[in-house]
């Protein structure tokens, strides 16, 4: 069981809580906090991320991607489980999520059904099927418009019916933080991605442009948006105590760490996106009191 929940990648949950917490608390500052919708809003966000990572393990293991990997343990990778079996399991998380996902659509909107679809398809072919578009330098891409502006603004709309501009700002936020913690990961990994034929965003950058959209992703744009939601509550500018961490997150990527020196980088910046989510997701709440 350790090495299934290893294989589930606790580290990457952050990216499923942060974005429910924020636009939970954009629907109270807008007078619209459902609780049961957001709970149900988050077993879709952590379904979705453990069968993405499920899948991800299955889809890397089988093409050889993971042979010679520095990261955390992948279960096809390092043949601690039978490969259909992780296939299944990430079947069983998007299945989950998206049972979650259909009783939030009919109790919401029901055309959200096929935005829960298109995120599934997200999810298995980030690096599923003939042609991933995770090897084609797009995967950034989709954390940000999932786990981010989809996420967050999704769960807002599920509890309020609309969508406010102060969620959508968070949103940009949040999924900045999504796409630091996966660039880290792309960064660490651009000698193995190269050879393995893996082309990530990372990849096609190199080194030194990577590091330096690490810096604007984990710091620039958290910090602008942070101040950018002002005028919906100045209480949001609880969100710069999170900035320490972000930093902090940023240290081994500036430091130009490589390697296994970069992991520490990973567990730091999901810390930083949730101390993040959690401030701002206070301030609207002391906000709407």
């Amino acid at each position: 069981m350790s090495d299934w929940l290893q294989g589930a990648r606790p580290r990457t949950w952050p990216n499923a809580f942060a974005p429910v917490l924020v636009g939970s608390a954009a629907a109270a500052l807008a007078g619209g906090f459902v609780w049961w919708k957001a709970l149900l809003a988050l077993v879709v966000a952590w379904s979705f991320i453990v069968g993405v990572n499920y899948a991800n393990d299955y889809s890397d293991g089988i093409r050889g991607t993971d042979d010679d990997r520095v990261g955390p343990l992948r279960l096809v990778g390092s043949g601690l489980a039978r490969t259909q079996a992780v296939k299944w399991a990430a079947f069983a998380f998007l299945g989950l999520g998206g049972l979650a996902g259909v009783a939030l659509s009919v109790t919401s909107a029901p055309w959200l059904i096929a935005v829960g679809l298109l995120c599934i398809l997200a999810a298995w072919f980030y690096t599923g099927g003939r042609t991933p578009y995770g090897y084609r330098g797009l995967g950034e891409v989709a954390v940000f418009v999932f786990f981010g502006l989809v996420a967050v603004t999704g769960t807002q709309f599920t509890q309020l019916g609309s969508v406010t501009w102060y969620a959508l700002v968070a949103a940009v936020a949040v999924g900045s933080f999504s796409c630091a913690v996966n660039l880290t990961n792309n960064l660490r990994d651009i000698p193995s991605d190269t050879e393995a034929g893996k082309i990530t965003l990372a990849v096609r950058l190199g080194d030194s442009r990577t590091r330096g959209l690490h810096a604007v992703l984990e710091l620039l744009v958290p910090l602008l948006a942070t101040l950018a939601l002002i005028p919906a509550t100045p209480w949001a500018l609880l969100g710069l105590l999170a900035m320490p961490v972000a930093w902090k997150a940023n240290a081994p990527v500036r430091a130009r760490a490589t390697g296994a020196g970069l992991i520490p980088a990973l567990t730091v910046a999901g810390m930083a996106m949730l101390a993040w989510s959690v401030l701002v997701s206070a301030g609207m709440l002391i906000a709407s009191l």
